[in-house]
């Protein structure tokens, strides 16, 4: 299940990639804005994607789709997905966090759904103590990647194989 960050992910984003690859099975969500969003709507998004599948997926989420899945999971931490696996966390305390995004806040609740918190030594939109921090808070197991930007097409990390190693590694450990 693909949760993208603000803007959606655009063609050569991994994300985009990955759901190509694996056709009709791979749902994304589908919030009322990408450029303005509201964390209820977000929140409804994910519960008409997850209400979609029939087995329990993995969220595979990124930059302001971290948050949007955290708090998500903090309301429904009951077995709907099988995992979240969560990709260049942004700060929203951080000077570059967008303006649109204002309203979404950390939960720093802790959640029983596995969890992977994938994160950059140089992001420019969350530094990695922050981002180690925001995984403690979520009590999820924590991989850093080494200096990867926000892993993004900015960061010209393609379809990202590294990144697919890591989700497919963490999947058949549900």
């Amino acid at each position: 299940m693909i949760v993208p960050g603000i803007w959606n992910s655009d063609p050569e984003h991994w994300q985009s990639r990955w759901q190509d690859d694996r056709g009709p099975e791979a749902v994304r969500i589908a919030p009322t804005s990408w450029s303005a969003p509201e964390p209820a709507d977000w929140s409804r998004a994910i519960d008409r994607a997850v209400a979609a599948v029939d087995e329990p997926p993995v969220l595979v989420a990124h930059s302001l789709g971290v948050i949007a899945a955290w708090r998500w999971l903090v309301e429904h931490d009951d077995g709907r997905v099988a995992g979240a696996f969560l990709v260049a966390p942004p700060d929203p305390d951080a000077p570059g966090f967008p303006a649109a995004a204002r309203t979404f806040t950390l939960p720093e609740t802790a959640v029983a759904t596995p969890s992977l918190l994938v994160v950059s030594d140089d992001d420019p939109y969350c530094s990695r103590e922050r981002a180690e921090s925001m995984g403690a808070a979520m009590g999820a197991e924590v991989h850093r990647l080494g200096a990867f930007g926000h892993v993004n097409v900015a960061s010209g990390v393609g379809a990202w194989p590294i990144g697919r190693g890591l989700l497919e590694d963490f999947a058949a450990r549900r």
